[in-house]
């Protein structure tokens, strides 16, 4: 049963990394053009059932769901960087294998690093 609790608190921990992706999806049009409006209101459209299932406590769901929204990002850098996008279906993999077994740590990184790279958050200039 603690295994189980510890798998839902990973997926409790990632709230605010998709809630913030969701609520950034105009930013995101900006980084990627007018063209990837559909695609990018679709991923945003996919967190927020993330999130309702969540809530929910559809752990299950939510997880289809979150990785949906990141396959999405992923298809959408397959268009400007086939190398980026490759990168970015590997973090997703990442993110729903460190999930589905409770990694918190993991899934943070996972998470962090997927918004890093989909221009969700800003990157600092050296």
């Amino acid at each position: 049963m603690a295994a189980m609790a510890d798998k839902h608190d990973a997926l409790e921990s990632v709230p605010v990394a998709i809630e913030a992706v969701a609520m950034r999806i105009d930013e995101l049009v900006n980084v990627f053009g007018p063209a990837a409006r559909p695609l990018l209101e679709s991923v945003g459209e996919g967190l927020r059932r993330a999130m309702a299932s969540r809530d929910r406590g559809d752990r299950a769901q939510a997880l289809r769901e979150i990785g949906g929204a990141m396959d999405r990002l992923a298809q959408l850098a397959d268009s400007l960087d086939p190398a980026e996008a490759m990168m970015m279906r590997a973090v997703a993999q990442s993110f729903r294998t460190a999930l589905g077994r409770g990694d918190e740590a993991r899934a943070k990184h996972d998470a962090a690093a997927m918004l890093q790279r989909s221009g969700a958050v800003e990157r600092k200039k050296s």
